[in-house]
């Protein structure tokens, strides 16, 4: 079995309190925080009998292992997800909407790629298990409970899995911005994978070689490219419009 992990901040440990109440084994919160947050954070803990311990910022900022807690904590069991990707896509009933990242290793960045993919109704985030960062407390903290929601998986090579998922008839499109087509001239209504590199080097040649189609996001202003948690929501929710 695995073991526990930690969760930090309103965000990330209030949807566990909401989705899976039972996984939570406790949480530590700091009793000088009086504030209405923390009082309705509370009373939500109380309705579900998830055990409550006091804890001052300095033993919070070491369970979490970040000084970015905001007074709340917990240990959690693992949740049951997907196993694979080939489970998830044979369950789907609509077409997929996937997310790959290829080359993203700042915690922050995948957090905030999970929290769009989940607002955007994305069904998994990619990305390969050497050119990656994987689920940690601070990936959790960012994301504010989408790491709980969106599937995430790494996938030992990622151009091999990117032609699986061309045989299942998924039109993977990588985003550069060398090439003149943009994101707005493809159909994003189909299944798709939308394939974005890392700030900077962006895709590697293998993986951009491996794209169906490369687009390019337009940019009006004097910088050359987007942080690409940004990329993502645009990408995504260009495919949710499309999709009505």
């Amino acid at each position: 079995m695995s073991s526990p992990k930690v969760l930090f901040g309103f965000h990330a440990v209030g949807v566990r309190l909401k989705t899976s109440p039972k996984s939570i084994i406790e949480i530590y919160y700091e009793p000088t925080r009086r504030d209405a947050r923390m009082r309705q954070f509370l009373e939500k803990a109380h309705e579900a009998g998830v055990r409550l311990i006091e804890a001052d910022g300095l033993r919070l900022a070491k369970l979490a292992g970040s000084h970015g807690h905001q007074g709340v904590a917990a240990r959690v069991e693992p949740v049951a997800q997907v196993k694979s990707l080939d489970d998830l896509l044979d369950s789907l009933t609509e077409p997929p909407l996937l997310l790959v990242l290829d080359g993203v290793t700042d915690p922050h960045n995948l957090g905030a790629c999970l929290r769009v993919a989940d607002g955007a109704g994305a069904h998994a985030v990619i990305a390969p298990k050497d050119h990656a960062v994987g689920i940690n407390a601070t990936v959790a903290k960012v994301a504010s409970g989408a790491a709980e929601t969106v599937p995430y998986f790494m996938v030992t090579n990622l151009a091999r899995t990117l032609n699986e998922l061309k045989e299942r008839n998924i039109w993977c499109i990588g985003t550069s911005d060398d090439t003149p087509k943009t994101l707005y001239q493809v159909d994003l209504k189909g299944p798709v994978a939308l394939v974005l590199g890392a700030e900077g080097q962006g895709m590697r040649q293998l993986t951009r070689k491996t794209c169906d189609e490369l687009v390019s996001i337009p940019m009006k202003g004097g910088v050359e490219s987007l942080n690409v948690s940004v990329a993502s929501g645009v990408c995504l929710y260009e495919a949710l419009r499309q999709r009505g």
